[in-house]
């Protein structure tokens, strides 16, 4: 599976970006999907994630009620819906999967495919 992030870029506080990942290679419906980010000088952190079977979704603390992760299986696409912006949303985000349900959703070890990263700047 090869996955292509984009849709990242400057945005203000409080502003919002939906971030897409678009798959190839193989079909991302039955897939468990995520977004992880990594500022500098710290660990990849997880983000959100989507089960594939059921669709259920799972965020992390800090984005809870501001993000939604989706996903357009029509298009092989996933998206990062980014509302409410703030100075320590920023990081580089980046998308990935894996083909059967882990547990351990947030933990990025779990995942087999990754895109390459796009730029998130939250300035105040």
């Amino acid at each position: 599976v090869q996955l292509q992030a984009s849709g990242g870029g400057l945005v203000q506080v409080g502003g919002s970006l939906r971030l897409s990942c678009a798959a190839s290679g193989r079909t991302l419906s039955s897939t468990q999907v995520a977004w992880f980010r990594q500022a500098p000088g710290t660990e990849r952190e997880f983000v959100a994630a989507r089960r594939g079977s059921t669709n259920s979704e799972y965020y992390a603390d800090s984005v809870k009620g501001r993000f939604t992760i989706s996903r357009d299986n029509s298009k092989n696409t996933m998206y990062l819906q980014m509302n409410s912006l703030k100075p320590e949303d920023t990081a580089v985000y980046y998308c990935t999967s894996r083909l059967n349900w882990s547990t351990q959703y947030y933990n990025p070890e779990q995942y087999s495919y990754w895109g390459q990263g796009t730029l998130v700047t939250v300035s105040s």
